[in-house]
């Protein structure tokens, strides 16, 4: 995510509270969705496609971010 804009998202999450805690928010989302898909971690259709959904939302979120 972002990889282009490694140097900005590096210095938003050291320095604005906010982009920092949305940012943890998506990792933990993203780690939950991985362990769904892979198995260790299973779970029913509906509630991983809403993991899924905050997800893509919380990463436009962070897009706003990256692009002001």
């Amino acid at each position: 995510m972002f990889e282009h804009q490694k140097n900005k998202m590096d210095e938003l999450i050291k320095d604005n509270e906010d982009f920092r805690r949305i940012y943890n928010r998506h990792q933990e989302l993203d780690k939950r969705v991985t362990a769904a898909e892979l198995g260790t971690a299973p779970m029913e259709d509906l509630a991983l496609n809403q993991l899924k959904k905050e997800k893509l939302w919380i990463k436009d979120k962070l897009a706003v971010f990256m692009n002001s």
